[in-house]
């Protein structure tokens, strides 16, 4: 009696977890396959769409339950999810489920192609999730897929080739501010025939290398790294870097004499009293650095700093130029270039307001040209770039 109860016990068991398993559902046209939908959605997250992506995820798990690369997509969209969330408690619960996920797919993974991309998703995973000790859990990853020796390339519809692996090894290595590993993974992908990761990874080497040449003569505080490793910096960065890496208070203070005082000078904008870097910007404007004073704001009816607008490379030539003249002194700096018929660049004609100052930046080499020899004066600086410009300075500083 008790061996039949059990039996009907364990069936009943069995067809509760067969009604509640995922189902498999019809595809209705040739394009509706989860190889097409999982490639769809990761080109969707590269986007920036994270919940157009879920959806196309979901749709190919529907098609193929435990349909690895699937899994691993929504493992990362979770994790790109924790890394923009602010609430503690909304970003646990994402942080949970990425790991969740990426286990699931790991598991279910079929084969050493789709092994190779639950790992090198992996890496992404633990570097925007970030949990505790992400790095090691990243290189491990790295380590897994890099040992598989069965890939099939036409099995990777969106990472393509094996290179994807050092790739995102190398994005993770510059996210955790080691730039000589980043520069090491990324030159993996540059030394084979150019594919599919080809250009992003040359993109983001040139910009370690610009922090590795800045800091071989210096060692970089932690804020220089990370401002360093920012896509697009702004007013406040600048600052810090000039007062943290060049001490710019305790080096003007030697060199030209100290602003007079005035009633202005106690003067704080309001948009940086909770500032983290407030003490630095207030220096800046105590020096009165052309191109970072403050500026009239007409919503508020106020002057304000403005310390999350982003610089542009013509902006950063404006404030380069600015302290040439405080620590060179020499006062024609700012008429040097002027009157000239040709430019060397072909985006900034001589007759550009910002011509002269981009032209001292660049003969100075605190500012590079393309190798078109374009200046792009209206794109945002990077970290690295500006990084570089500002130890160039050092440099300067130190001759005079």
């Amino acid at each position: 009696m008790r061996k039949s109860f059990a039996i009907v016990f364990i069936l009943s068991i069995v067809w509760m977890m067969g009604g509640c398993a995922t189902k498999r559902v019809e595809s209705v046209s040739p394009e509706d396959n989860p190889a097409h939908h999982y490639l769809v959605g990761m080109e969707l997250i590269d986007k920036g769409n994270l919940t157009e992506a879920s959806t196309r995820f979901e749709r190919a798990i529907k098609l193929e339950p435990d349909y690895s690369p699937a899994l691993a997509g929504k493992a990362l969209v979770a994790a790109l999810r924790t890394e923009a969330e602010k609430d503690r408690e909304h970003q646990s619960v994402e942080l949970k489920r990425a790991l969740e996920l990426l286990d699931d797919a790991e598991d279910e993974a079929e084969g050493d192609s789709q092994e190779f991309a639950a790992g090198v998703t992996g890496i992404r995973v633990f570097m925007h999730a970030k949990p505790k000790k992400w790095l090691k859990k990243a290189k491990k990853q790295y380590k897994g897929a890099v040992k598989l020796s069965e890939v099939n390339t036409d099995e990777l519809p969106y990472y393509r080739s094996r290179e994807a692996a050092d790739y995102f090894m190398g994005v993770a290595f510059f996210k955790a501010l080691d730039f000589r590993d980043s520069e090491r993974a990324l030159g993996n992908v540059l030394s084979v025939s150019p594919g599919r990761w080809h250009e992003p990874a040359n993109k983001l080497y040139k910009r370690v290398q610009k922090i590795t040449r800045a800091s071989t003569n210096f060692t970089l505080t932690d804020v220089a790294k990370r401002i360093a490793i920012k896509d697009g910096v702004n007013r406040a960065d600048v600052a810090a870097l000039l007062v943290d890496e060049v001490h710019l208070d305790r080096f003007l203070a030697g060199r030209i004499p100290v602003p007079e005082k005035k009633s202005k000078e106690s003067f704080v904008p309001a948009d940086v009293s909770n500032n983290m870097f407030k003490p630095e910007i207030l220096i800046v404007l105590k020096w009165g650095l052309r191109g970072l004073e403050p500026i009239y704001d007409k919503t508020s009816r106020a002057y304000l700093f403005f310390p999350d607008k982003p610089i542009t490379r013509k902006e950063l030539a404006f404030i380069l130029e600015d302290l040439l003249v405080k620590i060179t002194g020499d006062k024609s700096l700012p008429t040097k270039y002027y009157g000239q018929k040709n430019s060397p660049y072909p985006d900034v004609p001589p007759t550009s307001s910002y011509f002269n100052s981009v032209t001292n930046a660049v003969t100075r080499g605190l500012m590079e040209p393309d190798l078109s020899g374009a200046f792009r004066p209206d794109d945002d600086v990077d970290g690295a770039e500006l990084l570089l410009a500002v130890l160039r300075l050092r440099n300067v500083m130190n001759v005079h």
